[in-house]
Order: C-alpha cells, then sequence, then structure tokens
C-alpha cells in the first residue's frame, strides 16, 4: 500500500460530522488488547494551548532520556506529524504496516479518520516501548478517542468558548466534557480557568478522588519577559523553584503554558519513581519544536504565522504583537473558520492592524470572504480581498516596508497552507524585490537628469504635477 492510497482512504472517513462517543474506540482497542492500559504518560486537554504543552512536555522527555511518543492534532503539512515517535514523524513503513495489521478491524467498527489515527497511535506506541506517551485530546475530553488512555498525569490547560455546537453553550458545560478525562486517583494539573469552570471539575476531581495541582496556587509564574527573540520567567512550585526559565516559543502565554507543562512532566517524574533534575527541565524548554505557533519564519519584513482561532487565542496573540512591536505596522492576512465567533476576533485583529487582507482558506468549514469583510469594515478601513490564502500573502510581502510585520493567522488550516507554499511564496516576494531595486533606480536615474519626483507611502514613484504629463512607476 502506498502512502497517498492510505491517505485517500482515510480522508475518505474524515467527516464534517463529528461522531462523539466512545464504543467504537472502546471496540477496537479492545480487538487490538488494549494497548491504552500498557501505556504511561500525560493526557492533555484544553480549549488553548494544549499543543504547546505537548510539545514542551515531549522536549522534556527526550531530555531526561525517556523513550517519548507524542499524539497530537491537526497536522499542518505532512499527516505523520500527528504520531511522533522520539521526537520524529513515525516512518511510512510504520505506519502502513500498522494500518494493514488493523486494518479489518477498523474497517468492521466502521472507525473515523480520528478514531484510525488514535488507534495507530497507540499501537505505534505500545509496539515501540514507550515510556512516556502523550495525548492531546481532539474534542472536549469525555467522549474523545484518546480517552481510554490510562494516563499517569492528566491535565487540562485552559477553558474558553470554542465547538460550542459539539461542546456545549455555557462554560460550565465545556468544562465537563474536559473533566471526562480525569481518571480515579491520578493527578490532574490544571492551569488558569474561570472560578464556573474549576467547580465543575473540582466536583469530578474530587469523586475520582483526583488530587489537583492547580495554577496560581500549587505553582506560578513571575518575571515574565517577552521579546521577538523568546520568552523567560521564573516558576515556583510547592515541589521546585526555576529562575530564569528561557524558550524560544514567543509570548506570554507560552510561558504559563510552560509551567503548566513543567508541572505535569515533574508529576509524572513523581509518579514514575523517577529523579527530578532542574538543569534537563531549563535545557529542554530552550529549543522546543512547534510549528505554527507565534513562530517567526522570515525577516525583513517580519513574517509571522500563529495557529490561533478562537477569541482567547486571539487576544493572546494581538496583546503580545503589541508589547513585542509596539511601533510596527501590522499587515495582517486573516482567514478564519465560519463556526468561530468572527465579530470578536476580527475586532480584535482590526485593533492592532496597518492593513487587513481578507481570505479564505481550503477548509470545508471556511468562512466566506464576504462573511468577514461586513465586519472588518465596521472596524477598519484600509482592507483588501484576496482569494487565495497564499496569494495574499504574496501582495502582504509586496506592500511591505522592511520593518513592518507580516501576520498570518485565524486558523491552523490557513498558516498550513502558507507553510506548504512557502518555497513559491518566498521566490515570488524575491522577485518583488528585485523588481522594487530596478523601479528605484530608475526613480533615482530620472531625478538625476532633472525630474522632480514625489515617493509615496506605496513606494510607488511619481512625478510632481508641475510637469507636462504624469508618469507612475509601480512594482
Amino acid at each position: 500500500m502506498k502512502y497517498q492510497e492510505f491517505l485517500d482512504y482515510i480522508y475518505q472517513r474524515h467527516s464534517g460530522n463529528v461522531k462523539l462517543g466512545l464504543d467504537r474506540m472502546l471496540n477496537i482497542l479492545q480487538a487490538m488488547g488494549n494497548p491504552n492500559k500498557e501505556l504511561s504518560g500525560i493526557h492533555i486537554a484544553g480549549t488553548n494551548g494544549k499543543g504547546s504543552t505537548c510539545a514542551m512536555c515531549e522536549a522534556m522527555s527526550l531530555e531526561f532520556g525517556l523513550e517519548t511518543g507524542m499524539n497530537t492534532s491537526p497536522h499542518l503539512v505532512d499527516y505523520r506529524e500527528r504520531i511522533r515517535l522520539n521526537g520524529k514523524n513515525i516512518k511510512l513503513a510504520e505506519l502502513i504496516s500498522l494500518y494493514k495489521k488493523w486494518e479489518d478491524v477498523l474497517e468492521e467498527n466502521e472507525a473515523s479518520f480520528f478514531e484510525i489515527t488514535t488507534a495507530i497511535a497507540f499501537a505505534a506506541f505500545q509496539q515501540n516501548k514507550i515510556e512516556n506517551a502523550i495525548f492531546e485530546v481532539g474534542l472536549g475530553g469525555r467522549l474523545d478517542g484518546t480517552n481510554p488512555f490510562a494516563s499517569t498525569v492528566t491535565t487540562i490547560t485552559s477553558i474558553s468558548y470554542d465547538h460550542t455546537k459539539s461542546l456545549g453553550d455555557t462554560i460550565e458545560k465545556i468544562a465537563f466534557e474536559k473533566a471526562g478525562i480525569i481518571k480515579e486517583n491520578t493527578p490532574l494539573v490544571l492551569g488558569h480557568l474561570p472560578k464556573e469552570a474549576f467547580a465543575v471539575i473540582q466536583e469530578v476531581s474530587q469523586e475520582k478522588h483526583a488530587p489537583i495541582i492547580k495554577f496560581g496556587e500549587d505553582f506560578k509564574i513571575s518575571k515574565v519577559i517577552i521579546s521577538e527573540k523568546g520568552t523567560s520567567f521564573d516558576y515556583i512550585s510547592n515541589d521546585l523553584k526555576l529562575t530564569n526559565i528561557s524558550t524560544n516559543l514567543l509570548g506570554k502565554h507560552q510561558a504559563y503554558n510552560a509551567a503548566v507543562a513543567v508541572t505535569a512532566f515533574v508529576e509524572f517524574l513523581k509518579k514514575t519513581g523517577r529523579k527530578i533534575e532542574i538543569q534537563k527541565i531549563k535545557k529542554a524548554l530552550q529549543n522546543v519544536n512547534w510549528q505554527g505557533r507565534m513562530q517567526i519564519i522570515s525577516q525583513k519584513p517580519t513574517v509571522i504565522i500563529d495557529g490561533a482561532h478562537n477569541v482567547e487565542g486571539i487576544k493572546a496573540l494581538t496583546n503580545n504583537l503589541k508589547e513585542i512591536f509596539p511601533n510596527k505596522r501590522i499587515l495582517f492576512v486573516l482567514a478564519i473558520l465560519r463556526d468561530k465567533k468572527l465579530s470578536e476576533i476580527i475586532k480584535d485583529i482590526c485593533s492592532v492592524s496597518y492593513k487587513v487582507y481578507v481570505s479564505k482558506n481550503k477548509s470545508t468549514r471556511a468562512a466566506e470572504i464576504e462573511d468577514q469583510i461586513e465586519i472588518v469594515k465596521k472596524h477598519h478601513t484600509n482592507y483588501e480581498t484576496v482569494l487565495d490564502v497564499v496569494e495574499a500573502v504574496k501582495k502582504a510581502l509586496t506592500e511591505a516596508n522592511e520593518d513592518d510585520i507580516v501576520m498570518i493567522s485565524g486558523s491552523l488550516y490557513t498558516i498550513s497552507e502558507v507553510i506548504k507554499e512557502k518555497d513559491k511564496i518566498w521566490e515570488y516576494a524575491e522577485l518583488g524585490l528585485i523588481e522594487y531595486k530596478s523601479s528605484k533606480l530608475l526613480a533615482d536615474e530620472l531625478e538625476r537628469h532633472g525630474f522632480k519626483l514625489e515617493r509615496g507611502s506605496n513606494e510607488s514613484y511619481r512625478e510632481s504635477e508641475d510637469t507636462e504629463e504624469s508618469r507612475s512607476y509601480r512594482l
């Protein structure tokens, strides 16, 4: 079986209608010998921050020399990103082999895209004798395909409004779904949560005798400093104190995510009888490999991609932009999914943007450009519609000055398209720069021969009105 054949098949199982429920997954795992019960590790849920928290836990686990597996979603470029073994995507041969081994079981149970992926992850981790399996919840928690995992530590990073059609339209309902990952007598690490969410989770944890380790009470951060080079902070908990921690991930929210990750990983070390080594923890956080989270991918202009896709995520992004780049023009390429709170997200984006390029990604859930523009018009006058995300980025790059920020966000699907086409985009941008330099040389030559030229803010060169005719020299 070739990789493309596997992808074609699995994407046929990818339905926009999420079939929440554990019956199929439990039947599949039982037929596989219940690999989910033989693994130890960390199970991570949350509205935002769970992917970054997984990546930091993976980095620390690898630094400690543990056989490490990580299952996350979605992927950005390659499907195999969803299943990582010791810091690398699962090998193609192993992926296909495991799928073929359990193909009949998966087919008999009419497994969904997510269930197939999760089942293969469980099998791969068992086959590779993984010592620390890190699972990111796909949606909610209680009925998520990862929930049969007999985790050593459970973690809920944050709770806010997202996926309300599936999880409920109140914080309490969403919290109840995420609390579903709490296991009997298993430590529960909590990030900063709304009071109403904590009340729900506390009740469930008490019923299951799961001890809570809570941000703000049992562990804290201080002295947070952010720049375009990374984030530094101090961490203190009931177990240890770490000063001047640094991570290459940008933003105040990443200091918070790191604190949650450190706490969860330390709990894992304690539960599995391993030694806590501060220097290894600090070293691991310095170079975390996690694409698409306020990631600078180019300079002059500074180009940043970020997968923020809901109100809380966009708020964190815009706050970080204001703090890290306070005096910079931000050219914002925007493409959101239609099932998000468009009005709140777009209003926040407009508040930090010099210009907004409104586009549409290729997801079947993508918001229409017209719907996004209708909101943009209420908050901004400098905007442009571009039908394709990649073309929108090209447009922004040709209009940006070297000291501007080109920000691309709104969805992980949006930044995925940019990453896939990065080489083509930058080849185009380099040609644009050559054309710009040629135009500038022409303008300089005209000035040398006595023409009086005005240089517009859009870098075009226009003759003054006192000449007989007007000519433009544009990129």
